[in-house]
């Protein structure tokens, strides 16, 4: 056996290794001794009380029916033994034992005591022949039990098992026995209808098998009474020596000096009798003897008992007479007699001493173990007082970490904000908060975390024996402390039951006497964050040096399995700096690190923790002495092999505090604890575990409920999660059916509380499974945990295989998300804490863009789908450049080579083109999209829910471009008419002109006077005036476009009356005169022509109030004009003011602009851009012209050539060659008609001198463009002209759709053309968009997230001067969705230029400066250009 699991010893996270075989659906045969060892194990750690039967399977083949086949397998049959291949379990449990490491040991210690099995107290090693005291392997033993002193009250204790002060019985044997020891110590200690094999047998499964390994081990177990029942009214322990006492001296020793009592099974009188001597043993011996199997006669018998001196007391004798049943009543009760209350009672830890003095080795004696343990006692043991000690030691948490908690909440939530200003008021809070940080990093490290920090930085298995110690030590002390009080508080409630005070106080100290290592790391978490969070502080640096390490130890120790806090379940509070900055030294160390989160929610006690234990092999606390609260994520680790079928390689496993907890019952904000924790955790799991006691989910309604809002979040950012109910305590076997009806109603009931949660947040009707994965499979019910009543009650093996099969479900579960969507990395993890805690705390539950890792997914597919609307578009571009020049061209080649059709059917061909080309262009980007939500592609399932509005977008590119095409191909088919039209004019006038030249030219040939050149030039302009005014039309005239309008606005208003005259002529004036100062003959002026108004209205003329209220309503108007008149002239043209306002003019009138008109400005940002980058020496706009250039000079050579090679050259003539030319170019080259007119009079020229003549022009042609371009580099000029503006395209590119939000003016985010609403991540403060506060004209600085959100009320044009509630601004603007979060706030960006500008931006609005908090006065250009670097990914 030995040669199977020599060398390397086993680990704790060796065993705890998820793979194939221990989630497989059926349990393959055992083969080997080793897979017999493992399935050992697996099942201990499922806390199976089957274990102990795992045996090889007998593989012995059946034979034939012949008479020799019979024979042999009657000899066979009749002499039948044990098989080789099997192991006797003692022998087994010996082997891992000694094979295994300390960690490993005490866990299996602590499953077999919790299945009820005996464990080794002594274990003896066949190699050194000596026995080892299991002191450290029993550490972790903890019982709770009623002894009958404490019925009355209904008191119960709980102690660690190995300093515990208990009688230990012991039973040994001499020689052979009739008797089985062991089976009757189960009858013994069994209670009635409760009987369990407690210690391995003959008669059970293997007990047969002969030893090997095992002889000379003592086992231990405990009874503990329950106070009903119970065949022993005290605790004790009973140990049971294996093998013969003649050959075991050392363990018979050592029990006769640490037992109350040793009683020995001796049937065999004649050998060794003489080792028992009553008076060497220090406890009682007694005898326990088969009358019926003794080997000396009665006489011989009661000689040698005189001769050894027992006293017949000490003898229990299995008479003739006496059944089993009797003898086991007969032995209880002499061992309740040799248990009295002044037996010798040992604690393990003291039975140490003994060990040692008889050369018997103690597990904890070697170095790691006493290292850890000395550091671990210098720690707790001066802990007297818990509470003060949590004062002194651990100080920065407790009053200082809740007040952060609620800081920190009450910043986002601003629920005691009141009326005052929200930004000054998150100002305050913020300065609080800095102030709580400031007392935390003044404080000194003090001596017990110094210590703590030193046992966490030795080395690897020296820490994790730290850790234990610790937790065992801290967890002795909870208990010891905690059950005084419960007892004082039992009492007071009795006796003095109207002491509220008091009861409170009691209450109070309870709570706070838990004490565990969470509250020491929590402590090195707040000494993380405090150092971090002002990191300039001197006490900052000093602590840095010592607590730098710190995350990467923790990171480690999560690696080794050990659970870290989560969330700090006292202060309702996620340390979030301090926990990513250990997931991200996880993420160092395993750069591809894939996990997958469960978590198990449930009411409290009903065996949350206790059902991960039993799944994962874990040890989450369980312990009725402790009080701990929050959540606590643990790596299990998934084996090498499997980790691809899984497709992850660790499951995190998240453990909750139970929900609806008494303790917090009481307090306001219990129900809002719960659900912060619910909604927290079930967005973090891929998969959640509902825990609900019994079959009925009345009591499940609330948490429920909970569950189902945070469900419902979670589907806003597309993260379904998948969920299994497991109702515990339901043994029937056809629960399942019975069950049906049950879960049906379940489900009815489910679904009504998602539509009414659904409503609750303001979301669309809903079932539950649309927004979570289940199924009628998904329902598990599992029996009660104990097979009995505890404390001596077993594990249920139901239970355990019930368990295994809920974690077989879910690992298959896990195996198919992996075809739906990938497992998380840490940092996605990461991610995903961070926005959900963000979340948490604003109490805003729909995430949207705010969560970052959804914002990447969603600003990736905008990019993708950016380059393929690039793409569909320049393809119909340069289609549509091809068709134009078609069309263009249509015409204007011989009529012998031209098509016999008309202008009309040609477009139409065209038109069909275009369409089939669209649709397959359209196709294309529908196939695209479609492969980039089928791709593996990271995150890609998070933005699923966009996709339809990118479809919208496809349909909507597509009718835009189809529409623009169509109009341009009509605007073309105009265009040729009319060219063909002026082309017909052009021939007749230039035939009329030919004549007109004939008759001069024959006139001129007539006469017999010679004409100078300047007579013949006189002569030809006369000619050609007189043809020109022949013509039909005139050249066109320049209108004055503006005299016209003012013109034709006089005229509309002249019947309007001589008042609406004089406004208009007012105005002109004022227009004409912009930097003038005010005077006051403006008043004069103003008050002279309302009295002539006046005058010739006879009612206002008799009614001396009304002309006076009119007068001064007019003034108030003008004053506030005049005064801003005056103002304007003042900044305009004082000479120091001037100076003042040149240092930032241009700088605000950039935000100005940008705020106003974000369309233009980027526009003209882009220009500069591409003027900047083709005004560079090697990217000239003339090198990308010149480019174009060479590529038509290389389509019209090439086509020369191509037609110089037909080699039918002497039956063309010039004609056919040119329209053979214009035939290969027509969808690249526009010819002149014009041009291709001049060649008819070549017509019968020679076609290879014309073509090389051609082609040498068409070189010349080149290096002039070239020369031209190269001169002429006015980019602007030349923007002008192109038909497509770059500026355009390149804006709608980049800048989306350009619409601006309505309240604060932010351009819209939303990806595509045809999106359905507009909307942006982040706002900026409203004053920034010219909104002010109306009774104080000051300007606004809260942002549209948080007023949408908000009571706050507004009114513009739009509302026509009503006031609407912010929180229905989609009845006035339905196109727009704005975020109603008060989680985010204006950026440290805009906030920098606020406060920079604040004056300006007030002067130019004509408000009040904004009132600014104070910390946005702080800010610096290089905050501002971090924010923008973290906001958008952008580098300064």
């Amino acid at each position: 056996m030995m040669d199977y699991l020599r060398g390397k010893k086993l680990s704790l996270s060796a065993i705890l290794e998820i793979n194939e075989k221990n989630i497989s659906r059926t349990e393959e045969p055992i083969q080997s001794l080793s897979s017999v060892c493992w399935w050992f194990l697996q099942k201990i750690f499922r806390v199976n009380v089957t274990a102990r039967d795992v045996s090889c399977t007998d593989n012995t083949a059946k034979k034939g029916n012949s008479a020799q086949d019979f024979d042999e397998d009657f000899n066979e049959l009749w002499e039948a033994e044990a098989s080789d291949d099997n192991i006797n379990p003692l022998d087994l449990i010996t082997a891992l034992f000694l094979c295994s490491d300390g960690l490993l040991q005490q866990e299996m210690a602590l499953k077999m005591s919790v299945c009820q099995f005996s464990v080794p107290l002594l274990l003896p090693n066949c190699d050194t022949q000596q026995c080892t005291l299991m002191l450290w392997a029993l550490r972790d033993i903890v019982k709770s039990y009623r002894p009958h002193s404490l019925l009355e009250s209904r008191g119960f204790e709980e102690n660690s098992i190995v300093l515990l002060d208990l009688p230990m019985i012991s039973f040994v044997r001499l020689g052979k026995i009739s008797m089985s020891k062991s089976h009757i110590l189960n009858q013994v200690f069994s209670n009635p209808q409760q009987y369990h094999d407690t210690f391995v047998h003959r008669n059970m499964k293997n007990g047969n098998i002969s030893r090997k390994v095992s002889n000379g081990m003592v086992e231990i177990s405990w009874y503990v009474p329950g106070g009903n029942s119970d065949i022993f009214t005290e605790p004790l322990a009973v140990a049971n020596l294996r093998g013969d006492i003649s050959c075991h001296h050392t363990g018979f020793k050592f029990l006769c000096q640490t037992s109350a009592a040793v009683f020995v099974f001796i049937d065999d009188f004649k050998e060794n009798i003489n080792l028992l001597k009553p008076q060497d043993s220090k406890a009682p011996l007694f005898l326990v003897c088969n009358s019926e199997e003794i080997s000396i006669t009665k006489n011989d018998f009661m000689n040698r008992i005189h001769d050894m001196k027992f006293n017949t007391n000490f003898i229990v004798m299995k008479a003739k007479q006496m059944n089993e049943a009797q003898f086991v009543d007969k032995l209880r009760s002499t061992i309740r007699q040799s248990v009295s209350s002044d037996c010798d009672k040992m604690s393990i830890e003291k039975m140490s001493a003994v060990a040692r003095e008889l050369q018997i080795l103690v597990d904890e004696d070697n170095d790691l173990c006493q290292k850890a343990n000395q550091k671990a006692d210098a720690i707790t043991a001066s802990i007297s007082d818990i509470p003060k000690y949590k004062q002194d030691q651990l100080p920065l948490q407790e009053d200082i970490l809740k007040k952060l908690a609620k800081l920190e909440k009450e910043e986002c939530r601003l629920k005691n904000a009141g009326t005052k200003n929200i930004q000054m008021y998150r100002s305050e809070l913020n300065k609080n908060k800095q102030e709580l940080r400031k007392q935390q990093v003044t404080k000194d490290i003090t001596p017990a975390v110094k210590s703590f920090i030193s046992g966490l930085s030795a080395c690897k298995e020296e820490r994790a024996y730290f850790l234990k110690w610790m937790r065992i030590n801290l967890d002795n002390l909870s208990k010891k402390h905690v059950l005084i009080l419960k007892e004082e508080y039992k009492t007071v409630c009795k006796k003095d039951v109207e002491n509220k005070e008091l009861i409170l106080d009691l209450e109070n100290q309870m709570s706070c006497s838990s004490l565990g290592i969470e509250h020491f790391l929590r402590e090195l978490g707040q000494l993380y964050e405090s150092a971090i969070s002002i990191p300039e502080h001197p006490h900052s640096k000093q602590k840095m040096q010592m607590i730098k390490d710190l995350p990467k130890v923790c990171a480690e120790m999560m690696l080794e399995g050990f659970p870290l806090e989560l969330v700090d379940g006292d202060a309702s509070y996620v340390p979030l700096k301090w926990v990513s900055a250990v997931l991200n030294e996880l993420h160092s160390m395993e750069q591809d690190l894939k996990i997958r989160v469960i978590t198990v929610l449930g009411v409290q006690s009903t065996g949350k923790s206790t059902l991960l234990n039993t799944m994962f092999g874990v040890q989450f606390a369980v312990s009725s002495g402790r009080c701990t609260r929050g959540a606590f994520m643990l790596l299990v680790r998934v084996n090498e092999d499997f980790r691809e079928q899984l497709g992850c390689d660790f499951i995190m496993v998240i453990d909750t505090e139970g929900l609806r907890s008494a303790e917090l019952a009481q307090l306001a904000d219990s129900y809002e604890h719960d659900n912060e924790l619910a909604t927290l955790l079930v967005g973090l799991s891929d998969l959640t575990i509902i825990n609900i006691p019994m079959e009925n989910s009345t009591e499940m309604q609330d948490i429920l409920q909970i569950v189902i809002h945070a469900f419902l979040r979670m589907k806003e950012v597309d993260k379904k999660t998948h969920c299994l109910f497991v109702h515990q305590n339901v043994a029937d076997v056809a629960a399942h059916d019975k069950n049906m009806r049950d879960r049906k109603i379940l489900l009815d009931q489910l679904n009504t509380i998602t539509q009414a949660a659904a409503k609750m947040e303001k979301g669309e009707d809903k079932k539950f499974t649309d927004i979570i994965e289940y199924s009628d499979k998904d329902n598990f019910y599992i029996p009660s945990l104990w097979q009995g009543s505890p404390p001596m009650a077993p594990v249920s093996a139901d239970y355990s295989e019930a368990v295994v099969q809920i974690k077989k479900s879910i690992m298959d579960t896990m195996i198919d998300l992996k075809e739906k969507r990938p497992s998380q990395t840490v940092m996605g993890f990461h991610e995903w804490t961070t926005s959900l805690w963000q979340a948490v705390k604003y109490e805003n539950l729909i995430f949207s863009f705010r969560n970052s890792i959804v914002a990447e997914a969603y600003s990736k597919l905008c990019e993708q789908y950016n380059k393929w609307d690039w793409d569909f578009r320049r393809t119909m571009r340069e289609w549509m450049v091809k068709a134009e020049n078609k069309v263009l061209n249509f015409g204007t080649m011989t009529q012998k080579s031209q098509p016999a059709e008309n202008i009309e059917n040609f477009l139409m061909k065209q038109k069909k083109e275009a369409t089939d080309e669209l649709v397959r262009a359209e196709q294309q980007l529908n196939d695209n999209l479609a492969k980039y939500f089928e791709k593996p592609e990271k995150h890609v399932y998070l933005v699923e829910r966009y996709k339809q509005d990118f479809l919208n977008s496809i349909k909507s590119l597509r009718q835009e471009t189809e529409n623009k095409m169509m109009r341009r191909l009509e605007e073309l088919q105009s265009i040729k008419k009319g060219r063909n039209k002026l082309e017909k004019i052009k021939e007749n006038q230039a035939k009329m002109m030919k004549e007109k030249v004939s008759e001069l030219l024959k006139k001129f040939r007539k006469s017999k006077n010679t004409f100078s050149d300047d007579q013949l030039d006189k002569k030809f302009e006369q000619m050609w005036n007189d043809v020109v005014n022949e013509l039909p039309f005139r050249s066109i005239e320049e209108q004055n476009v503006s005299q016209d309008i003012y013109l034709m606005l006089h005229k509309d208003l002249e019947n309007r009356g001589s008042l609406a005259m004089e406004i208009l002529f007012i105005n002109s004036k004022v227009f004409q005169a912009p930097q003038m100062d005010y005077d006051s003959t403006y008043v004069r002026e103003m008050l002279i022509m309302i009295n002539d108004c006046v005058d010739h209205e006879e009612d206002l003329s008799k009614n001396v109030e009304l002309q006076t209220n009119l007068k001064i309503h007019i003034c108030g108007i003008a004053a506030r004009e005049f005064i801003q008149m005056h103002k304007d002239f003042i900044q305009n043209n004082d000479l120091l003011l001037c100076l003042e306002k040149d240092k930032d003019q241009s700088i605000n009138e950039k935000f100005l602009k940008f705020i106003t008109n974000h369309e233009k400005i980027a526009k003209d940002w882009i220009v500069a851009e591409i003027k900047t980058t083709f005004s560079e020496k090697y990217c000239g706009l003339s090198t990308l012209q010149i480019k174009c250039l060479e590529e038509i000079v290389w389509n019209i050579k090439t086509t020369i050539q191509e037609e110089m090679k037909k080699g039918n050259m002497r039956e063309q003539n010039v004609h056919h060659f040119i329209d053979n030319i214009h035939k290969h170019l027509d969808d690249k080259l526009i010819i002149s008609p014009d041009a291709l007119n001049i060649v008819q009079t070549l017509n019968n020229a020679t076609i290879e001198p014309f073509a090389n003549w051609l082609k040498l022009y068409v070189v010349d042609m080149k290096q002039f463009l070239i020369s031209e371009f190269q001169k002429d580099e006015d980019i602007s000029a030349k923007l002008e002209k192109l038909p497509l503006k770059p500026q355009d395209e390149l804006f709608s590119r980049v800048f989306g759709c350009g619409e601006m939000c309505p309240f604060c003016r932010v351009p819209c985010e939303a990806g595509g053309d045809k999106h359905e609403t507009h909307h942006a991540s982040i706002h900026r403060p409203e004053g920034i968009g010219q909104y002010r506060w109306e009774t104080t004209d000051i300007l606004c600085t809260e942002i549209c997230s948080y007023l949408v959100a908000s009571e706050v009320k507004f009114k513009n044009s739009k509302t026509n001067g009503e006031w609407v509630p912010y929180k229905e601004y989609r009845s006035i603007y339905p196109e727009w969705h704005i975020q109603a979060d008060t989680s985010i706030k204006a950026s440290d960006y805009w906030k920098y230029v606020f406060a920079q500008f604040n004056d300006r931006f007030a002067e130019e609005y004509c408000a009040k400066p904004a009132e600014l908090p104070s910390d946005w006065l702080l800010l610096e250009k290089e905050d501002a250009m971090k924010c923008l670097d973290k906001e958008f990914k952008f580098t300064s």
